[in-house]
């Protein structure tokens, strides 16, 4: 015990340390005995591997040196995945740690999440330097040094071992039902869950190169065989008009035809609702990972859900894709982005040839005044401005997405722009959303005046939606003060979810509500059919909107379904109407198409399986 006194301490320091930051840094939803067992199982397992091979070093000089590094180490783990956790609600996979080129545009958001009192993240570190200081260590004999470190490596399989058996009894298939990264951290452990991540990007990487035509041939056939009928009287009805989709940033749909103390928080988005060339979609969710804005992007242009593993944009900008964009483009569309951002922000200009985008307006397209930047960019109101002018000289029929930036977290706004006052909860970053919505909302009504004005509105549809949520549940207690509940359930989570959807078509008189239960994958073949464009042969998991045969159902890359009876979200399945948990046998059907979703799109994307397309496509017509 002497001679390796400061080892022990080491292990002790970490592995108390690594289960408290679980426990007061993660919101893992631990319960039960069994879930606290698995909690303090999980890290010692790693932790006797890694420090076992302390036992190579014959002087205690050198042996503490990696003992040091080791701690320093995991300490940056754990504090990168904290960090990453109060950002995203989520926690960092390999693919994610190539996306270095975005974090000098993070700025304020970076400064928001940190905090000085982080350094006691690394109090194990400060704890054994000074065991170091004050402790002598002694050698020890090779044999002695042998077997210390097997039975180090024998404590660690059998500590595993046990860990495994008890989080399969609490998650059954743990490890081949991988889509839930939070899942995975409380019944493995943030060390071994990173282990578990780099073996699928290897698996990954693996099934690319031996992947061949056979295996898109079913996921082409399951595609089709999911596909809903197509409305007659909708398909080609506005064929030949431009399509302008607006991203609307961070915008949730709590919002809409609602006050914040007194203050009407989207009175043009309101209108909308109400317009009679509006369709509003008013049960419609986002359905993006890491990626977030990005995401959302890959969703829309390929109709299926982006990597489950960080952002696509980023891990698979190479790929092939038969994309919306591509589509428009084979229909005689000229194709464009429009964001006053860095062109190489989620490796968008490397993305966009891939989607087959013909031109991407990015920052360098705009003029940025005094007074109409932001610390993503441009303020919407100048971006909107400047793009309606862009657009009134681009030949058409045209399609072109246009993203807003100013609603981005930590949703910061200067004084001339707040339209309306702060929030009163005890969450500055909700406090601050409802300004700037509302200032991105005024934008919006300043976008559709310039539209009418250099006569574009008139042949165009306009669709909007917001990217993805705003507000996580790391502001529940917030959120449950504005919407005037006691707390949150994971069932009000799943469904704040949801953000608002307009397709606007000036002259249809025909719009209204709809209550369809519908995502972001829906928007693919819905805008195509509505311009004549089939997608019959396409690869795509989402529905016609104006369909009938619209299956009402929305598969979220976390795992979550929602339909318009159920939600199914951690383990537990809600009954809709009333929001009380029911038998899980009833969500079973969604759940399992909502895991042929996932699969399906996980293969297709790190398989990269859209090269064979065109082969299978021509090769399927000869046989007709």
């Amino acid at each position: 015990m002497k001679t390796y006194a400061i080892l022990l301490i080491a292990i002790i320091a970490v592995w108390v340390k690594t289960v408290a930051i679980h426990l007061l840094s993660f919101d893992l939803g631990i319960e039960t005995f069994t879930q606290q067992l698995i909690l303090w199982l999980s890290p010692l397992s790693f932790l006797c591997i890694v420090f076992g091979f302390a036992f190579l070093f014959r002087k205690a000089k050198a042996r503490n040196w990696y003992i040091l590094t080791a701690i320093f180490v995991l300490d940056l783990i754990l504090y990168g995945n904290v960090g990453f956790y109060r950002f995203y609600t989520d926690f960092v996979t390999i693919p994610v740690l190539s996306q270095t080129s975005n974090f000098g545009d993070l700025g304020g958001s970076i400064k928001e999440i940190l905090a000085w009192s982080d350094v006691l993240f690394f109090i194990d570190f400060f704890i054994v330097l000074i065991a170091v200081k004050m402790m002598k260590e002694q050698e020890d004999t090779l044999t002695h040094r042998k077997r210390f470190m097997l039975a180090s490596m024998a404590v660690a399989g059998l500590v595993f071992a046990t860990n495994l058996f008890f989080a399969e009894q609490e998650r059954p298939d743990l490890l081949t039902r991988s889509f839930d990264r939070l899942i995975l951290v409380k019944n493995l452990g943030i060390y071994n869950y990173h282990l578990y991540d780099a073996y699928t990007q290897t698996k990954a990487s693996t099934q690319r190169a031996m992947a061949d035509s056979d295996e898109l041939i079913e996921i082409q056939n399951y595609a089709t065989a999911n596909k809903a009928s197509i409305n007659e009287d909708m398909f080609g009805k506005y064929e030949g008009r431009n399509v302008i989709f607006v991203s609307m940033e961070s915008l949730q749909s709590f919002v809409i035809n609602e006050e914040m103390n007194g203050h009407v928080v989207t009175p043009f988005l309101n209108s909308l609702t109400q317009d009679q060339d509006t369709y509003y979609f008013s049960d419609f969710y986002h359905q993006t990972g890491l990626g977030k804005t990005s995401d959302s992007e890959f969703i829309v242009e390929n109709g299926f859900l982006g990597s489950g593993n960080g952002a696509a944009f980023f891990t698979n900008g190479e790929n092939t894709y038969t994309s919306l964009s591509q589509r428009l483009g084979e229909n005689g569309y000229y194709t464009s982005v429009m964001h006053a951002n860095n062109k190489s922000f989620w490796n968008r200009d490397r993305m966009y040839q891939s989607l087959n985008i013909d031109h991407f307006y990015d920052v360098d397209a705009y003029t940025i005044g005094e007074g109409q930047s932001v610390s993503w960019g441009m303020k919407d109101i100048p971006f909107f401005e400047q793009s309606a002018q862009i657009l009134g000289q681009v030949e058409q029929p045209f399609a072109t997405r246009l993203i807003t930036l100013t609603n981005h977290h930590p949703f910061e706004l200067e004084e001339q722009d707040k339209l309306i006052p702060e929030y009163d909860s005890n969450s500055g970053t909700l406090n601050r959303y409802f300004q700037t919505v509302r200032y991105m909302d005024e934008s919006l009504k300043v976008f559709f005046e310039q539209l009418k004005a250099n006569g574009v509105y008139d042949n165009s549809i306009i669709v909007m939606y917001g990217d993805h949520y705003g507000i996580s549940e790391l502001h529940h207690k917030a959120m449950a003060q504005y919407l005037g509940k006691e707390q949150l359930t994971a069932y009000d989570h799943a469904l704040l979810q949801s953000v608002p959807m307009f397709i606007h078509i000036p002259g249809s008189n025909d719009g209204k509500e709809i209550a369809t239960t519908s995502g972001q994958m829906d928007l693919r073949p819905t805008i195509l059919h509505l311009l004549g464009i089939s997608t019959a042969s396409d690869v795509e998991f989402g529905n016609d909107l104006f369909s009938e045969e619209h299956p009402n159902f929305v598969p979220f890359r976390d795992g979550r379904v929602v339909t318009s009876d159920y939600v199914y979200t951690q383990d537990v399945c809600y009954d809709r109407a009333t929001g009380e948990e029911t038998t899980i046998d009833v969500c079973a059907p969604a759940m399992e198409r909502a895991a042929s979703v996932m699969h399906y799109s996980d293969q297709i994307i790190s398989m990269d399986l859209l090269r064979f397309f065109e082969q299978n496509y021509e090769t399927s017509h000869q046989k007709e």
